[in-house]
């Protein structure tokens, strides 16, 4: 007789889990979706507004005014939008070590509980940025723009977060085979 559990997880050596995560998978277009190139290209105007900062504080020895608030800006842009990214794969920060020492379905339970009480946090934000945006009336400081721009952004990635979310859920519920 054996003293090892049936239901205790295998033993993987931690270098090679390390490791794996730095494997080379082949570029498919495919696996992009369109948050992940509204999300580069808003990375990509902020590192020109912030060379354009750099370039005309330091090189130019006078700096141009907007350049600052714009990068605040587009910083939120790619933050938030970049969760959507991760809403979609799964990939937000959480707490994996329980799950390795739980029965599998108490694993794939709580998974989809941690899934469901992220669509209520995920609907509640998308709610108050919403009434935020539609509250706020004032133009930023070095481009009249409206703020509500930004809160209207914000309140868009809350609600793509959510239907990430679902997608995710759904695709978990159909394949009830899944490990956790």
């Amino acid at each position: 007789m054996s003293d090892a559990r049936e239901d205790a997880p295998p033993s993987i050596d931690p270098m090679v889990d390390f490791e794996s995560a730095f494997d080379d998978a082949p570029f498919k277009l495919s696996d992009y979706r369109i948050e992940d190139f509204v999300t580069l290209t808003l990375f990509w105007a902020l590192i020109l507004v912030v060379f354009t900062q750099f370039f005309s504080r330091y090189v130019l020895g006078s700096s141009i005014g907007w350049t600052e608030e714009i990068a605040r800006y587009l910083l939120i842009g790619v933050g938030f939008l970049g969760s959507v990214m991760a809403a979609r794969n799964g990939s937000h920060i959480m707490v994996e070590f329980f799950y390795h020492y739980m029965p599998p379905w108490q694993a794939r339970l709580l998974e989809r509980l941690v899934g469901l009480v992220s669509l209520g946090f995920y609907i509640a934000m998308a709610w108050i940025a919403y009434q935020l945006a539609s509250r706020t009336n004032s133009l930023m400081v070095s481009v009249d723009l409206p703020k509500s721009i930004i809160y209207f952004t914000v309140c868009a990635a809350f609600v793509l977060m959510a239907l990430r979310t679902i997608q995710r859920l759904y695709l978990k519920y159909r394949d009830r085979t899944d490990v956790v």
